[in-house]
């Protein structure tokens, strides 16, 4: 029998407390090994019998660890993955993957050089929505895409005290929700012409972007992308338009909420939305509910074991990552400067 890839999780935050730590356990062929955090009670609450480290480089110079799960503040991103694969570590990296994409490409080679597995968290390829459209289109139900309009939008008024939103470099709703927005628009269309994009602070007090919208620039298609903190009815998530037909969609996948509600990842039920998008008939205007292929956030970690035991297909590897921060950084410089970004 193989042993499990063990893993060493770095921060216990929210990403790692929600997303990794129950991901990673939930997967038959990883092992939670030790989570790096300062919340020491915290961990030994949330995960007894999985041993805590004070330090990042305990993680590095234990040979036991053979996977590092990045899920710390953005800007500490580059550096520690950089550390990690120069200890000769397999390494996830929470989204973004980097601040800037000359980071992001300069730890994409130094990956290759070392022959090491680096991958970066882009869960919600597997949201159960996304995938319900990224099988409309490859079956050609809707016909040639000709807008599609994608919307992660939040109610929170009050500025929170953290570094999310703070003014440090990483923080603000570009950073936070862009590379899931980014991220599936490049998985279904590749790389755009250009990017436009507004950034905005609308909420009083705050200290960073807490709204964006952006549009990517196809030569038969555009891609709209947007972002706020400041939509009291948030239900639109997808309005995607083709020459036959349009699919709308209301409502955030539910895994979140299921791992926040200690779902066990995988578990009867899991990932299943219950309201399904609606494809509406260009000629007849015919509405059709089309039942939603469940989301499946595990399929990423079972991914990145297979990938690191067996050399298996990377389930995001470092080049489609440093796609999705050149869009990102092409729409900061778009938002700085007013105007669109070749690409």
């Amino acid at each position: 029998m193989t042993s499990p890839v063990r893993a060493a999780l770095v921060g216990f935050g929210y990403a790692g407390r929600t997303f990794h730590a129950p991901l990673i356990a939930a997967c038959p062929d990883l092992r939670l090994s030790a989570v790096v955090s300062r919340q020491a009670e915290a961990v030994a609450d949330a995960w007894p019998g999985v041993r805590g480290l004070a330090s990042y480089d305990q993680a590095l110079a234990d040979p036991a660890i053979d996977l590092i799960v990045l899920a710390t503040p953005n800007d500490l991103h580059a550096a520690q993955a950089e550390a990690a694969l120069k200890a000769g570590k397999a390494v996830v990296v929470d989204k973004p993957f980097t601040l800037t994409a000359a980071e992001a490409r300069r730890l994409a080679a130094l990956a290759e050089a070392r022959g090491l597995l680096l991958s970066v968290f882009h869960n919600r390829r597997w949201d159960a929505d996304f995938l319900t459209v990224q099988a409309l289109i490859a079956e050609d139900r809707l016909g040639p895409v000709v807008r599609f309009a994608s919307s992660f939008n939040r109610y929170r008024p009050e500025v929170r005290d953290r570094w999310r939103e703070g003014d440090g470099p990483g923080a603000g709703l570009w950073y936070d929700l862009g590379p899931h927005l980014i991220d599936q628009a490049l998985v279904l269309f590749g790389r755009p012409l250009g990017v436009s994009c507004d950034l905005a602070n609308l909420r009083p007090g705050g200290r960073a972007a807490d709204y964006a919208h952006a549009v990517l620039r196809y030569a038969d298609k555009r891609v709209i992308l947007h972002a706020d903190m400041m939509t009291p009815a948030p239900e639109a998530r997808f309005a995607v338009h083709g020459a036959r037909a349009s699919w709308l969609k209301t409502g955030l996948d539910v895994q979140e909420d299921q791992l926040k509600s200690d779902w066990t990842p995988g578990a009867a039920g899991w990932g299943v939305d219950p309201r399904p998008g609606v494809v509406v008939d260009g000629a007849t205007g015919a509405r059709e509910a089309v039942a939603e292929r469940p989301g499946d956030y595990p399929v990423y970690y079972s991914a990145v074991a297979r990938a690191i035991r067996d050399r298996a297909p990377n389930p995001v590897p470092p080049s489609e990552a440093v796609a999705v921060m050149e869009v990102l950084e092409a729409g900061l410089l778009s938002a700085e400067r007013r105007a669109e970004i070749a690409l």
